[in-house]
């Protein structure tokens, strides 16, 4: 399959499941008569007992359904990866815009969310993981053409301290307010230094591993 083609179905797939999932949104808060401005406390009917397991239950099984996108769409390690970051960036970034379609929430991008239950509570404003779903999504192509036209991609170590450093970075702006958001307070000033500090340093690993690559493929194509 060419790599357009490759591209339209990954995306068609991500754009239907992050449908599915704000539909699911909507009619779980119907149902449990909650709305999105009290998402915070968490400490509403949908936060405990088996609705709790079951929603961290159906975080993971998005997860399994994304990575496995990325691993019917890609050949080699690399490009599966990158597969699976354009499909998680393109359902994340669609959920915000099928829920505002829906409901008119988010209501800005500074609009608090929890983003993430496995295996503390993750949030942020909205503006964060759209942020992070596009590099996601940039990268992602990149990466994929450049597999796509036989370019061989072999990171060296320190490319991927940069880019694990980053995303460690970037979770712990996520988690840093976990243990007062479980114990039911509200959230508080978001750690966006750490976020910046932790997207740049991703942005860097991830740009010298597409930079090295693409010279190497000129390189063995001369």
């Amino acid at each position: 399959m060419r790599f357009r083609n490759r591209a339209l179905v990954v995306i068609g797939v991500a754009a239907a499941m992050a449908y599915l999932e704000a539909a699911v949104v909507v009619y779980l808060q119907r149902a449990l008569d909650i709305t999105p401005e009290r998402l915070f406390p968490l400490r509403g009917p949908e936060m405990v007992g088996d609705l709790a397991a079951i929603e961290v239950g159906r975080e993971f099984a998005t997860l399994v359904m994304l990575i496995g996108i990325g691993c019917l769409a890609g050949r080699a390690w690399l490009d599966r990866l990158a597969w699976t970051a354009i499909a998680f960036g393109v359902w994340d970034i669609l959920y915000y815009c099928w829920l505002w379609i829906f409901i008119g929430w988010p209501h800005s991008p500074a609009t608090w969310d929890v983003l993430f239950l496995i295996p503390v509570p993750w949030i942020g404003p909205v503006w964060a993981p759209v942020a992070v779903s596009a590099a996601l999504i940039g990268f992602g192509l990149a990466a994929a053409r450049q597999v796509g036209r036989g370019g061989v991609f072999q990171p060296v170590r320190s490319e991927v301290i940069l880019a694990v450093a980053g995303g460690l970075l970037v979770v712990v702006s996520f988690t840093a307010d976990a243990a007062r958001i479980m114990a039911g307070g509200l959230p508080g000033w978001y750690p966006w230094p750490v976020f910046v500090a932790g997207m740049a340093l991703a942005t860097l690993g991830a740009g010298r591993v597409l930079r090295r690559g693409a010279e190497e493929a000129r390189t063995a194509a001369r």
